[in-house]
């Protein structure tokens, strides 16, 4: 008997060494097999943010998250159309995501510790490093945030936006009054309404929400920038393929902007001699097959949408309303921290 349970014990172990060989890959591969299938990429975005995701009046979407969807869109299928967005409030963006609503989350949203500890997802890399600031009307001759105390502050409710504003006045002693809606719209309206004397929201969003304004040259944002908000593309927990995915199609990005590969000249680093451009080309590495794609993965989405900088500077930089300078977001090899680990 003690033979026979031996051996059933063992057989026991055998199976189970073979399924964590086999699971990780049949499991991980989850979403992106999902994707294929469907023949489009469920994104979830803003309902509205000009520079990052917004609609114009024929219904087609723009903007810094939209183009990393598209990113993605255009590793998969080599085709940048293949999105299907979905326009999400901040207090269902999660739960679009674990429900299965969508593949990846684009959406301005700030990677955190409890985020990730408590709500089943995972942040795959930080696209745009932000920090929380405040606009108001330049009427009120305040030029720096430890003169609003007293003052009405508007702001979104269940963010950590509303959290770092209470932490900031209670660190500088304070009063603070808080005015907390659900949106960015009615919270921009209660401002312009002067049902508050400061709008706070990431730097990024005041810069679009400024414009939305009717005389956007009579309000300023303040120097000071109060919190660190590093925003990036967000998966569910358990897929590791699909994370690595979408963590390196942001990468490549990068990379390609510090290699000078752009879309219009994607065709010419096919021919190049540096190592690092052939690896991200796919002339050398079957670094596209690590991923699930084919081995020019990272040429189809520099040629779809261009490079970080190209994103960037399109859809929130010098060739847009917005003018942002790039600040923190500017390369490591420029001043600012933007960087990626080697394809190798």
């Amino acid at each position: 008997m003690l033979t026979c349970y031996r051996l059933r014990s063992g057989a026991l172990s055998l199976a189970l060494l073979a399924v964590s060989f086999v699971s990780p890959g049949s499991a991980s591969a989850q979403t992106l097999n999902a994707v294929k299938d469907r023949g489009t990429l469920n994104c979830g975005v803003s309902q509205g943010l000009l520079g990052f995701s917004s609609r114009d009046d024929k219904n087609a979407w723009s903007g810094f998250d939209v183009d990393f969807c598209r990113a993605v869109a255009a590793a998969i299928f080599d085709d940048p159309a293949k999105v299907t967005f979905v326009p999400l409030d901040t207090a269902s963006r999660f739960a679009a995501l674990q429900s299965k609503e969508i593949d990846v989350l684009s959406r301005g949203t700030t990677w955190t510790m409890s985020r990730e500890g408590s709500l089943g997802v995972m942040f795959a890399a930080v696209a745009y490093y932000d920090g929380q600031g405040f606009l108001l009307r330049r009427a009120a001759k305040i030029d720096t945030a430890l003169d609003l105390g007293g003052k009405t502050v508007c702001t979104l409710s269940g963010t950590t936006t509303e959290l770092n504003l209470a932490d900031y006045f209670r660190a500088n002693t304070m009063e603070l009054k808080i005015l907390a809606l659900p949106t960015s719209d009615e919270a921009l309206k209660a401002y312009d309404d002067r049902k508050c004397d400061v709008l706070t929201s990431d730097v990024s969003q005041l810069y679009a929400q400024r414009l939305k304004l009717s005389a956007p040259d009579s309000h300023i944002i303040l120097p000071e920038v109060i919190s660190k908000e590093p925003l990036g593309p967000a998966v569910r927990q358990g897929d590791e393929r699909w994370f690595n995915l979408i963590k390196w199609t942001l990468f490549s990005l990068i990379n390609a902007e510090e290699l000078g590969v752009k879309s219009k000249s994607v065709d010419e680093a096919l021919k190049s001699s540096d190592p690092d451009v052939r690896r991200l080309v796919g002339i050398e590495g079957e670094f596209g097959a690590q991923l699930g794609l084919t081995k020019d993965w990272a040429v189809r989405v520099v040629r779809a949408v261009g490079n970080y900088g190209e994103i960037y500077e399109r859809n929130v930089g010098t060739q847009s309303s917005l003018s942002i300078p790039r600040g923190l977001n500017a390369l490591w090899t420029r001043g600012g921290i933007q960087y990626a680990p080697p394809i190798r």
